[in-house]
């Protein structure tokens, strides 16, 4: 480690403020996670064949991104491939130099508009939305946009506030963690010329009125992808807040940037990650908004950046299983060291903050970006319970000692080999050497066993006023254990020679084959032993109380009933003006128009309320399946303040799976899965409802 990424640690340690921001994300992320995933009770399954099908994609790459480069090409989105950050920003940059202008109005500098440029040249380019993107910033997107003389801006809040204080992401799905309220509301009052306030919900609201001008604005939309599935060329985008389906629906123009591995083969293997992802990122069981965008609407533009940037060379290293990862962010909020120092301290040895910090990070970057951030990887306790927590069950620790060890995919070698401790300084790599001389000999290490455990006694009272920050850490944030009495081997063998006599197979109870089959004959659900009406009514309820638990309002309605129904709701929230689908089962525009309700199909900043139907409901999350198309715009569910749904109640299926099986996604050209109203907890962690998507959500459940 450089004295530089000491100093950094240190500093980060002793900032009180850090400490209690990174101290409160880690007990809501680590224990929100356990809450959600008791909701699985085979998540362990799931977790080892979601590890199985990122190793088969992995390790069959070539063949997987051929057969997704095919079906997204015939979808009718432009496919680009960037070997590297160079390349990729120079295809961005030449779509966006040939993009369609919205207006000259984003050409002025507004107020309402601005953000912290890196770059003072003038901008006189296109107004570009971005919505968070972690291999845009590998890649340095901003800067070589803004360098061009475009203005992009974050729409994310999270990503809004650091960009408006001219910083990078802290975490990968919190990037202002490291942020206090008043921190926020200071720099809203400088940057955005509002009144000082520390009220969450009123910065969260300004924010939104900020954005809300640079979506229906911008020229082009710049987003990530989570997730392209190969069988479909399906791009699948995971956010909470909305701002990912503002920038990919409403510019003229969408550019997705991918990592080349997000890859998985079928919507089945979609289904199994959108299931762990939001559990170990966000501890939903689903996010708010899942988009899966098969080909363009209304005469948008769609291009595909597939990024390679050093994966190609990941793959063929020791260090392939880095890839496996699907940017959850779990590890970050499981580390010790991360939950000590954050994502800032993570510096390279040229003094820059690593894109992606964390163990993953530590991984990751030097994977991807080379020596410079071999360092990272000494920042970890090697617990292991970034493995534990890690959703494809990565084994990290093995990971990160191979990143010591100086196993890293050379720059001009297509498979690398070890660099001899590239990554550990020459006094650690020297002591490393001792070790493995005395580790492989049993005499030896019993006797320096013996002899650490009384350096140790002798030092441990000690270490509370002995700081050694100079040579190892100890004593600066840490003290020295007391040993144990007895070494570990010691008192193995005693309890060897104890418990000699005890069989260890006793008392065991096992099923006969008899007794397993009539057991599973029991459980096994056969076709005609319920009624279909009561297994409806069952998903009915969980449908209701899942929807219900996330903000949603349910109204039990009839065929007949709904029109009038949908009448008194708009009169008692005095609405004059909706966005209508075309074509929503049971709802008569007259009786609408009739009340002096006035009815439009297009999209209008100004409306306050959208009604869409719904193609089916899912029961275990509470979810909305809503697709998009000619006569469906996926605006009306969008851009209203309030989302009106109707939902049939023989459509409310049991998991996302299901429906995915019984009516494929590519038959609609998008498709949006809504799981509540939109919502945020980028400022200290605080939930938000009501962002860039609506703040209430009406679902009319429809009965025969």
């Amino acid at each position: 480690m450089t004295t530089s990424f000491r100093t950094k640690i240190r500093e980060k340690i002793a900032d009180e403020a850090l400490q209690a921001a990174l101290d409160a994300n880690a007990e809501r992320r680590v224990q929100g996670r356990i809450n959600a995933f008791a909701s699985l009770p085979n998540w362990r399954e799931r977790r080892q064949r979601a590890h199985a099908i990122r190793a088969e994609v992995i390790g069959h790459l070539d063949e997987y991104l051929e057969k997704f480069i095919a079906k997204v090409t015939e979808n009718g989105i432009t496919v680009h491939r960037a070997k590297d950050a160079a390349e990729a920003t120079r295809i961005a940059l030449k779509i966006i130099e040939n993009s369609p202008q919205r207006g000259a109005e984003h050409k002025e500098t507004k107020k309402d508009i601005s953000v912290h440029p890196r770059s003072q040249r003038p901008l006189v380019g296109s107004l570009v939305a971005k919505s968070k993107s972690m291999v845009t910033e590998e890649i340095g997107l901003n800067h070589a946009l803004e360098e061009a003389g475009h203005r992009v801006v974050e729409t994310d809040l999270g990503e809004y506030i650091i960009q408006l204080r001219g910083e990078r992401p802290s975490h990968i799905i919190t990037p202002a963690v490291h942020l206090r309220r008043h921190e926020v509301g200071q720099l809203f009052a400088e940057k955005l010329g509002i009144p000082y306030t520390e009220d969450i919900p009123t910065l969260t609201n300004t924010a939104r009125k900020v954005l809300r001008e640079v979506f229906l604005n911008a020229n082009v939309g710049v987003s990530g992808v989570n997730f392209g599935v190969a069988e479909t060329g399906t791009l699948t985008l995971v956010t909470n807040e909305g701002n990912g389906r503002m920038v990919t629906t409403l510019p003229p123009v969408h550019i997705a940037v991918m990592g080349l591995e997000r890859l998985v083969p079928t919507l089945d293997d979609l289904a199994l990650m959108l299931s762990l992802l939001a559990r170990s990122a966000t501890t939903q069981k689903i996010s708010v908004y899942t988009q899966l965008i098969h080909s363009p609407t209304g005469g948008q533009q769609k291009h595909l950046i597939l990024v390679d940037n050093g994966r190609s060379r990941l793959q063929n290293s020791p260090l392939q299983e880095i890839l496996y990862c699907i940017r959850c962010g779990a590890c970050l909020n499981a580390c010790p060291v991360f939950r000590e120092i954050g994502g800032h301290a993570y510096l390279g040895a040229n003094g820059n903050i690593a894109p992606y910090p964390g163990p993953m990070g530590a991984v990751v970057s030097p994977g991807l970006l080379g020596e410079n951030y071999v360092q990272l990887a000494q920042a970890s306790s090697l617990c292991g319970a970034c493995k534990d927590a890690c959703p494809v069950d990565i084994d990290l620790p093995k990971l990160l000692t191979r990143v010591r060890a100086g196993y890293l995919p050379q720059r001009h070698k297509d498979i690398e080999t070890p660099n001899s401790g590239e990554g550990l300084s020459s006094s650690l790599n020297f002591g490393l050497k001792m070790y493995t001389r005395i580790a492989t000999h049993p005499g030896l290490f019993a006797l320096s066993q013996r002899l650490a455990g009384l350096g140790v006694r002798l030092v441990s009272p000690l270490s509370m006023w002995m700081k050694f920050p100079a040579f190892t850490g100890w004593g600066y944030s840490k003290d020295f254990p007391r040993p144990a009495a007895k070494p570990f081997r010691a008192r193995w063998n005693e309890i060897n020679h104890r418990d000699a006599s005890i069989s260890l197979g006793a008392g065991t109870v096992s099923l006969g084959d008899d007794e397993s089959t009539k057991v599973l004959e029991q459980n096994t659900e056969k076709p005609g032993a319920l009624h279909v009406s009561a297994v409806q009514k069952d998903l009915i309820s969980q449908f209701t109380e899942e929807l219900t638990t996330l903000g949603g309002h349910i109204t039990q309605t009839t065929l007949p009933e709904i029109s009038n129904q949908l009448v008194s709701f708009l009169r008692e929230r005095s609405i004059e003006r909706v966005q209508v689908w075309e074509s929503v089962p049971g709802l008569e525009e007259a009786a609408l128009t009739e009340a002096g309700i006035s009815v439009q199909h297009e999209a209008d900043e100004s409306i306050k309320a959208g009604i869409t139907s719904v193609l089916a409901g899912i029961a275990e999350t509470g979810t909305l399946v809503i697709p998009g198309g000619e006569g469906r715009p996926l605006t009306a569910s969008l851009l209203p303040e309030i989302h009106i749904a109707v939902l049939r109640a023989s459509d409310i299926e049991e998991s996302l799976a299901r429906v995915l099986n019984l009516r494929k996604v590519e038959t609609y050209p998008s498709m949006v899965l809504v799981s509540g109203p939109s919502r945020t907890a980028d400022i200290e962690m605080t939930l938000t409802i009501g962002v860039h998507g609506p703040g209430e959500l009406h679902v009319f459940l429809m009965s025969a």
